[in-house]
């Protein structure tokens, strides 16, 4: 069955409401203007299994801007990205969405300002794409924006190039198709800020830059995006700002031409780097020395 803990987050709250009788009325998102902190963890310590996974890590996503989560296999950045969605309680640390705890708001203020795209989404029951994007409006019911639906879904279908596979079972997907579909989802759900963790995994050559360049435009129409990612070439491209992690350590934070050095990426991945200015004068290319 399919993780609703986001884009079902609003039905979940409903259940809730029935249990206690007691659900506040969700407070509507308000206004976000550029370079307003949508969402910091400040100083967060994690530990899982027995073992420190984060350690003392603080990061700012602001609106306008994409920041990508860098790092070697077992980094943090997954577990810095559950930190932030709310996923993962951490030791110690806090954090901050929208200028309130996380833990303040409801699981339907939540969906109604930040959308959450898994590493992995899976279905035990045959939805249509079209029934899985529109999940992504189920924080909207009841509200002036529940009108937007049908366009929202539309448009959401179009941008992830995936409006042929409307009526095809998510079951039937290849592990591709079903990435975009899970981002078409995300893009309807209409929230300032996009959570995105290895997006582009699944993905081909033309579909992994469909997807940076969608997050380029979410940030420069005003939004927000946090995004795991490997390739760091995407990331010197598309990103605003990166933040390097290395044994559960933020190692730097920064402009990508500030932190994607040959010196520092060597260190942190424990293989030679080399940093290639793009013939077309674009962002560098980072590569593996051979």
């Amino acid at each position: 069955m399919t993780d609703l803990r986001h884009e079902g987050s609003s039905f979940l709250g409903s259940l809730r409401t029935a249990v206690t009788g007691a659900r506040r009325r969700s407070l509507l998102p308000g206004p976000v203007s550029p370079g307003d902190v949508v969402t910091s963890a400040h100083a967060v310590s994690l530990t899982l299994g027995g073992a420190p996974v984060l350690r003392d890590v603080s990061v700012d996503v602001r609106a306008g801007e994409v920041r990508a989560l860098l790092g070697p296999n077992g980094a943090g950045k997954s577990s810095l990205l559950a930190v932030l969605t709310g996923d993962l309680t951490p030791e110690s640390g806090d954090v901050v969405v929208h200028g309130s705890a996380l833990g303040s708001w409801t699981p339907t203020e939540l969906a109604m300002r930040r959308a959450v795209l898994l590493q992995q989404v899976s279905l035990s029951f045959p939805f249509t794409a079209v029934d899985v994007v529109r999940m992504g409006r189920s924080p909207w019911r009841g509200t002036p924006w529940e009108d937007e639906d049908d366009a929202a879904v539309a448009e959401a279908l179009a941008a992830t190039d995936v409006e042929h596979l409307a009526e095809r079972h998510f079951t039937s997907l290849s592990g591709g198709e079903k990435a975009r579909v899970a981002l078409s989802r995300v893009l309807a759900q209409r929230t300032t800020l996009l959570m995105l963790d290895e997006p582009t995994a699944a993905l081909d050559l033309k579909h992994q830059e469909l997807v940076l360049r969608l997050a380029r435009s979410h940030a420069a129409a005003g939004g927000a995006v946090v995004v795991v990612v490997h390739d760091l070439s995407l990331a010197a491209a598309y990103a605003d700002h990166v933040t390097l992690l290395a044994g559960g350590r933020v190692a730097a934070d920064g402009e990508p031409r500030d932190v994607l050095t040959e010196s520092l990426l060597s260190d942190v991945y424990d293989y030679p780097v080399e940093i290639v200015e793009h013939p077309g004068g674009g962002a560098p290319i980072v590569l593996p020395r051979r």
